[in-house]
């Protein structure tokens, strides 16, 4: 009896708010995916194009936020998790942060990149912990738990010799590959209720 109250419980939220997260999820992938293989191209070292897409992917954070939260609202069965505003700030904070970053360098891109990258992960997994019920939230909870590691490794980088952001595409491809895993296993959940 329980298992049919959970599910029948879990069916309308599925039914309206998965396929949004679900396409949210997909872009993000692609947009992780191609930002990556840009960053290897042009993180040797800061240019132009490095500043840009430096600065772009939390905005890009951002923009994904909001998206999220518009779709957690317009569902009425669905709940915006507070840590969707809370991340929106961060990574506002973050872009501008960058930009300052900028101008001293690969070393401090790394500091500021490593300490949102902290943040924004205990954010991502807390936010995907109260949607597991939605299903498809494990790569995201996972994803936000390596960000912890990931941000904390980036900051020790920037005092090691010769700092590349060329280690953040790899972060941002394995974020994206979360959010695939994510994109799919929410549209298993969608078939099975």
């Amino acid at each position: 009896m329980k298992e049919l109250l959970v599910s029948t419980a879990v069916a309308p939220v599925v039914a309206g708010f998965a396929p949004a997260l679900r396409r949210l999820y997909f872009v993000r992938f692609a947009f992780a995916i191609v930002w990556a293989a840009l960053l290897l191209l042009t993180g040797g070292s800061i240019g132009a194009v490095t500043a840009v897409l430096v600065v772009l992917y939390p905005l890009v954070d951002v923009a994904a936020a909001v998206v999220d939260a518009r779709a957690s609202t317009s569902d009425s069965t669905v709940s915006v998790p507070r840590g969707l505003y809370l991340n929106i700030a961060i990574s506002v904070l973050a872009a501008i942060g960058l930009v300052v970053a900028l101008t001293s360098g690969v070393p401090a891109v790394l500091r500021v990149w490593g300490a949102w990258a902290v943040v924004a992960g205990v954010i991502q997994l807390v936010v995907g912990i109260s949607r597991r019920a939605l299903g498809g939230q494990w790569p995201m909870m996972l994803s936000g738990g390596i960000s912890v590691f990931a941000g904390t490794g980036f900051f020790l980088m920037a005092a090691g010799p010769e700092p590349t952001l060329v280690n953040v595409a790899g972060y941002a491809a394995l974020g994206g590959i979360f959010f695939l895993a994510s994109a799919l296993r929410l549209g298993r959940s969608a078939q099975v209720n």
